[in-house]
């Protein structure tokens, strides 16, 4: 009778707990998750909104540039032809009788719709037309600057006299009738006969034409290549979604003076009025309106913008848009589609946890299996109930805490072994570092003791050397006198031992100067170094010759170096004669200069590039050490060092690059003479 208890036990605790996991995992599904939903859609729409308030903002930015470089070009443009010397001769030599024709032809090329002189009285010069006209008003800021001196442009309000006084068609133009449109302040008004425009006004810079200004202008109403460029830079192909469409206007007050918003299929809105909110808020209080708006016929993201004339006073607006109801489609088909989906996933889930429910009872089975690997030596074997808070789930926790402890100890006993070996091959490579360091320190040591020996005792043979040497070149001076003309006799002997005393002289002098540089160093001055390496070429001019080698030079370098002329030649001929002496059987010389930034400081860089036998790697890296030479009998060892020695001095470098079989390139670097 005891055995259903145990048995009923387990059942009545296993409903318990699927329930319990079941109510937990729905609790967020069913409640949380939609609440945190609702506040994730509602900010998503804030910041879609956003986004489409941000687009329009930057609309009306490049819509305002281009205006802005509207008036700038027509500026330039007025500042030009009044500096020109066409304007100047027509008005100086030619008379005002040409000038009428020449500003005419200019107002076309220009793409104005007036050009004139006037003066300071509003009399009309250089006009085409030539009809009786009332005189110019004059006080415009734009125009009186420009009496004073002052090139201007501004955006200004003609009224209709004002453009019949300048040309009866830009008054014809100008005019608009008044559509009466919803939303709108009322008004008396059933046309509008005023016209924006471009105005700009530049002085005449000719004494003979007294106080006078050159004037022009573009009228806006009606100007339907501005306002579908502005509406073509802004909105582009492809830049709105399907079913979208960008629209931009230009408002004379708050009529639509020049538009592409269609107020049918083919006619545009031009005299159709806007909304008496967006008026107040932006000619009334001058602020810039990004906000849905409804325009004649629909609703548009909508950004305005005040327009102010040269007097500083509001006159109109730059409005940018893009219709709203295909943002707001999506918008609701995006919130509709989330929804669907979250009621799809929340039918789906039920099902889901209910079997993860019947997963609950297995882990006494997982446990058996665990302990069963172990035993069979896996070590790593575990029941894996993380997250679990029942008697189970606590028995599993347990028996798995054990598991980690027997593992742990048989990983610590393997660490233990693996540090020990760790440290020994740790010992033995510092120690072998230690004696590489060691050796290293001892070889730069016993050179650096060499050298300061050689240097002392080649001072001392060279000055011993010199003594003698004089002596003999003395003598034989003496026995060429001495024999007279008998002495042509033996001019091949005696030029021979001319020349082996200047070999002397010349290894003597290399000695001295790479004992003590200091004191051979000359005098330093600027130099083109273009003109130093065309110095150098005669001095090699035979050796060139002698092996067939082509000189290919490349002097870009603009820079001067400061250096002593004799001692750059120096360096340059003992690279050449190197590069040649590299080429015994021909080849290419190449020579070339250019200026180098190094370490943000400026310089010139000088290349002697040969195609010769090239250096392996070992004699490269010993070039410049003292001594060192591959020319045998011929060479001293001393000339590439001393060379370094010598660009050093004047804060360059000497560095070299060979490939074996292709050849050797050897750079200078010199900084810049100041």
């Amino acid at each position: 009778m005891a055995d259903p208890d145990p048995v009923n036990v387990p059942v009545r605790r296993g409903q318990s707990i699927r329930f319990r996991l079941l109510a937990i995992a729905l609790l967020p599904t069913l409640v949380i998750l939609p609440f945190l939903l609702a506040i994730t859609m509602a900010r998503w729409e804030t910041k879609f909104d956003a986004l489409l308030t941000s687009k329009v903002n930057g609309d009306l930015t490049i819509a305002h540039q281009y205006l802005s470089r509207i008036l700038e070009n027509t500026g330039e443009h007025m500042n030009a032809l009044t500096g020109s010397a066409g304007f100047r001769d027509i008005v100086t030599r030619d008379g005002t009788a040409a000038l009428p024709q020449f500003l005419e032809e200019n107002r076309k090329r220009l793409g104005l719709d007036f050009l004139f002189i006037v003066d300071r009285q509003g009399r009309v010069t250089g006009s085409i037309d030539q009809r009786d006209r009332l005189p110019i008003r004059t006080d415009w800021p734009v125009v009186t600057a420009a009496l004073r001196g002052e090139a201007k442009t501004a955006i200004d309000i003609f009224s209709n006299p004002e453009l019949e006084a300048i040309s009866p068609a830009l008054a014809a133009r100008a005019q608009l009738e008044l559509v009466p449109t919803p939303n709108a302040i009322a008004t008396d008004r059933s046309t509008e006969t005023r016209g924006m425009v471009v105005h700009s006004a530049s002085p005449v810079p000719l004494g003979g034409m007294g106080e006078a200004a050159l004037v022009g202008g573009i009228l806006l109403n009606q100007n339907l290549v501005f306002i579908d460029t502005i509406n073509d830079l802004v909105y582009r192909e492809a830049s709105l979604p399907e079913g979208s469409q960008g629209t931009a206007t230009l408002f004379l007050d708050d009529v639509r003076i020049s538009t592409n918003v269609r107020l049918f299929e083919d006619k545009r809105a031009l005299g159709t009025r806007v909304s008496n909110a967006v008026r107040q808020a932006v000619l009334g209080e001058g602020r810039v309106w990004l906000d849905s708006a409804f325009v004649v016929n629909d609703w548009y993201i909508s950004a305005y913008e005040p327009i102010k004339d040269s007097f500083g006073s509001r006159v109109g607006m730059l409005y940018v848009g893009f219709l709203e109801a295909p943002f707001s489609r999506a918008k609701t088909e995006t919130i509709i589609g989330i929804v669907l989906a979250f009621l799809l996933v929340t039918a789906a889930s039920v099902p889901i946890f209910l079997r993860w429910a019947r997963g609950i009872f297995k882990p006494l089975e997982r446990m058996t299996a665990t302990i069963a690997r172990v035993e069979s030596g896996d070590l790593g074997a575990r029941s894996e109930l993380t997250g679990a808070s029942d008697e189970i789930g606590r028995v599993a926790d347990h028996l798995d805490g054990l598991l980690d402890q027997l593992q742990q100890r048989d990983r610590e006993l393997r660490a233990w072994n693996n540090e020990l070996n760790a440290r020994v091959a740790e010992r033995t490579s510092e120690l072998e570092l230690a004696n590489r360091q060691l050796e290293a320190t001892t070889k730069q040591l016993i050179m650096s003791e060499k050298l300061a020996a050689i240097g002392e005792i080649t001072a001392g043979v060279a000055h011993e050397i010199n003594n003698p040497v004089a002596v003999m070149q003395g003598n034989l001076d003496v026995v060429r006198s001495v024999l007279g003309s008998d002495a042509d006799e033996l001019k091949t002997e005696f030029r021979l031992i001319d020349e082996q005393i200047h070999r002397i002289s010349q290894i003597v002098t290399k000695l001295l100067q790479f004992a003590k540089p200091e004191e051979y160093a000359g005098y330093v001055e600027r130099h083109v170094v273009a003109e130093v390496i065309s110095d150098c070429l005669p001095l090699v001019q035979h050796l060139l010759n002698k092996v067939g080698i082509s000189v290919s030079r490349d002097d870009q370098a603009t820079r001067l170096v400061l250096m002593n002329r004799t001692e750059l030649q120096q360096v340059l001929v003992n690279l050449i004669v190197n590069a040649i002496h590299a080429m015994p059987n021909g080849g290419t010389l190449t020579l070339q200069s250019r200026d180098e930034m190094r370490d943000q400081q400026a310089g010139i860089r000088i290349d002697i590039i040969d195609t010769g036998i090239g250096m392996t790697p070992d004699v490269l890296s010993r070039i410049f050490d003292p001594f060192f030479t591959t020319k045998r009998r011929e060479g001293t060892g001393l000339g590439l060092s001393i060379s370094q020695t010598l660009i050093t001095r004047q804060g360059g470098t000497l560095t070299a690059e060979s490939t074996p079989g292709e050849g050797t390139t050897f750079s200078i670097w010199l900084p810049e003479a100041d």
